[in-house]
């Protein structure tokens, strides 16, 4: 795929585009005739280089990932989103369907306790969600590629609360085991996950046992009776609070990692425009994660981030490499700027990036990512289909290569 021409403004080119980049059979199949004389004009700013395979796997792959994340977002917007944000009406639909929002007050009211905006902000990043599924889809589908369509794979019950829709869902947000090593991923001054570079769990309880993160029926919204917070609907909020950041990251890291596959200049452009807004929704939950209260529920306890100890210790500093790191520089909950760290080599110094981003396996560890967190999980305890589909997907968006 190193020949030069743009792909849409000369007919033997896009021949050759369409015999040279069939997309793998059974993952996406290009079609002859899709390809109209408004293309031409529209990507004018391909930079000569044509959309290759690899690109159209790119693009599957992440409008697949985004309608896995536009999926887990209904849900928390169903339970705990906002019902009115004041003369800007909440307008939140999905394939014409509109979603109803904040169904469970009381997890409305635990979600508060972290910022008094969650509500907003949850209906605000699954808007966004939806709309990076629809754009690539459509943006697939115009470069005459099939589009991605999971909703065979949504047969994971919902939350039980009353007048949640009780439709199968892709995702199972009741069974989480959250990685909460991204806070102190972005605070290390001297490890990047790229070099090798290994962190601590802010939360060590949420990544070693599952946990629900969406009241799983109407017990689990039953207040005090001062009707005050109990401690387990403010675990299962703060729970939510810490896996917002988790989903958030992988998305800040997954499309510059595969932005470094792309050939085509304006498949480039979709990539780098997306990804920012992932960045934008990771860097407002990592602040609001951090203002989990200290409580405890059973096997689950939320530390004291500020408290000059590793959580995961007790000891005031953290061994990272060979330099031991004070504790509050690790866990303190306003350093949410990502630390300068080392990047490429240590002889050019410390910057601030986003971490990870070496494209080698990004998609797959995506997906790894996210069975790992048991967001696939069947009430029979095993993996729902989805899994091997999304790793085809993402083994065909890892293979690409740039085409020049």
């Amino acid at each position: 795929m190193k020949k030069k021409g743009n792909v849409f403004n000369r007919s033997s080119n896009r021949r050759a585009f369409f015999k040279n980049s069939a997309v793998v059979a059974g993952a996406a199949t290009l079609g002859g005739g899709l390809l109209t004389d408004t293309v031409s004009a529209f990507a004018q700013d391909d930079g000569g280089f044509p959309v290759t395979r690899g690109d159209i796997a790119i693009l599957r792959f992440l409008s697949a990932l985004e309608q896995v994340e536009a999926d887990l977002w209904i849900q928390y917007a169903e339970l705990g989103g906002a019902t009115d944000q004041g003369l800007s009406a909440i307008d939140l639909v999905e394939s014409g369907r509109k979603i109803s929002t904040g169904l469970a007050p009381n997890y409305v009211t635990a979600l508060q306790v972290l910022d008094g905006d969650m509500p907003q902000y949850i209906v605000d990043n699954t808007d966004d969600e939806i709309s990076h599924h629809a754009f690539l889809n459509n943006y697939v589908a115009f470069l005459g590629a099939k589009p991605v369509d999971l909703s065979a794979f949504a047969i994971l019950p919902p939350s039980q609360v009353t007048g949640v829709p009780q439709n199968g869902r892709l995702t199972n947000l009741k069974q989480l085991t959250v990685d909460t090593s991204w806070w102190t991923r972005y605070r290390s001054a001297v490890q990047n996950p790229d070099l090798g570079g290994t962190f601590e769990n802010a939360v060590p309880d949420l990544a070693s046992h599952p946990h629900t993160a969406i009241p799983l029926n109407d017990g689990d919204l039953v207040l005090n009776p001062d009707g005050s917070i109990p401690n387990h609907l403010q675990a299962i909020a703060s729970t939510a609070g810490f896996h917002f950041g988790f989903i958030e990251q992988g998305g800040t890291s997954l499309y510059p990692s595969l932005a470094q596959k792309v050939t085509n200049l304006q498949v480039l452009r979709v990539l780098l425009s997306i990804g920012p807004s992932e960045t934008m929704h990771f860097q407002v939950w990592h602040d609001k994660a951090g203002n989990a209260p200290n409580i405890s529920d059973g096997n689950l306890t939320f530390p004291n981030l500020n408290a000059n100890a590793d959580p995961n210790t007790g000891l005031t500093t953290v061994q990272q490499g060979n330099t031991q790191t004070p504790a509050p520089d690790l866990f303190q909950t306003n350093l949410i700027m990502p630390e300068p760290t080392i990047f490429l080599n240590s002889r050019f110094g410390p910057v601030s990036i986003i971490r990870p981003t070496h494209p080698n396996l990004a998609a797959q560890g995506a997906v790894q990512s996210f069975v790992d967190d048991g967001l696939f999980l069947q009430p029979n305890g095993q993996n729902s289909p989805i899994v091997a589909a999304l790793m085809q997907l993402a083994e065909e968006a890892d293979h690409a290569r740039r085409g020049f």
